[in-house]
């Protein structure tokens, strides 16, 4: 049994944001008109607009775009750059609309077939643990 509190260690995520998220959207959840969120496994890449407008762009905006000179995913891009996935959502579709960066949303039927899920499956139980054991 301890006594007392434990030392504290090094904050393994790092600073919580100052800015709320619905600050950073302007209070806004629906990232498409059409209220349908954008898949978190969508490709998103700067274009060339985008990144000669850098310099005008708010903070948040200025980094999805700086972090998209390779494409990557939605999900990808919000674990990177500490952000809500929602509010990565709906400034990916303001920058698209705003012609800062090209979306690509994955093919609805492909993610829904069953074989590509187990090929998913079957890759991750083949990375070996910390010990370097194949489950």
């Amino acid at each position: 049994m301890a006594d007392g509190p434990a030392p504290p260690g090094p904050d393994p995520v790092g600073p919580a944001p100052a800015v709320r998220p619905f600050l950073v959207t302007a209070g806004r959840v629906a990232p498409t008109a059409a209220g349908r969120p954008v898949p978190v496994e969508t490709q998103v890449v700067a274009t060339v607009a985008g990144l000669a407008a850098l310099d005008a762009l708010s903070f948040e905006q200025h980094d999805i775009v700086s972090a998209c000179r390779r494409p990557q995913s939605i999900a990808e891009l919000a674990a990177r750059l500490r952000l809500h996935l929602n509010v990565v959502r709906i400034l990916a579709e303001d920058l698209r609309a705003a012609g800062h960066l090209t979306v690509h949303v994955p093919d609805t039927g492909a993610t829904h077939d069953a074989s590509v899920l187990r090929r998913v499956i079957d890759g991750l139980r083949a990375i070996p643990d910390s010990r370097g054991v194949t489950p």
